[in-house]
């Protein structure tokens, strides 16, 4: 088995306006899917592990998350999307081999950076000295991040997870940790 490669970028801090997120019903939240719930109870585990606040699912996000991720399958690519298409939200990508991969084994990918991660200010947060080693880490436990929605879309090769945040994590000059 392959492994998966992420991605990471650096978040600014934009507010999102007018956009409309906001935390799904308590029953909405009952009804999510076998892999959405998976995949939320992947970053919840690690959450709670280091006791941030748990994240609640998000199907705007969600929807959001996954019109980028078939986009990027569709075209066979892997980036994140711009700035002024995430609209301030926090974005997480990964990608394997189609069909290889639990939820938990994706979100994996993220956590497996917690043993490069230090507490400190943003972007001085990784034991190697480039943030970009942890920032997938960083934005699963941002502690004033509330709610993720996530997406997985099958390419012609490799499944592309794209899970979107908010508020966005990895703010310049925040403390982490």
């Amino acid at each position: 088995m392959g492994s998966g490669r992420i991605i990471v970028t650096l978040m600014a801090g934009l507010a999102i306006a007018g956009l409309g997120i906001g935390s799904d019903s308590a029953e909405a939240q009952g009804r999510l899917n076998g892999f959405a719930s998976r995949l939320l109870a992947a970053h919840n585990l690690e959450r709670d592990r280091i006791a941030a606040p748990r994240l609640r699912w998000s199907s705007a996000l969600a929807q959001d998350a996954a019109s980028w991720a078939a986009e990027l399958a569709r075209k066979g690519r892997f980036e994140h999307a711009s700035g002024e298409q995430r609209r301030g939200m926090g974005e997480n990508l990964w990608t394997g081999t189609a069909g290889r991969y639990s939820a938990e084994a994706m979100i994996g990918g993220f956590v497996a950076e917690r043993d490069k991660f230090r507490a400190g200010t943003f972007p001085q947060v990784s034991r190697t000295g480039n943030w970009a080693d942890v920032g997938h880490y960083t934005q699963l436990i941002w502690p004033r991040t509330q709610e993720v929605g996530c997406a997985v879309a099958k390419g012609a090769v490799n499944d592309v997870l794209v899970c979107r945040y908010f508020p966005a994590g990895n703010i310049v000059g925040e403390t982490i940790g």
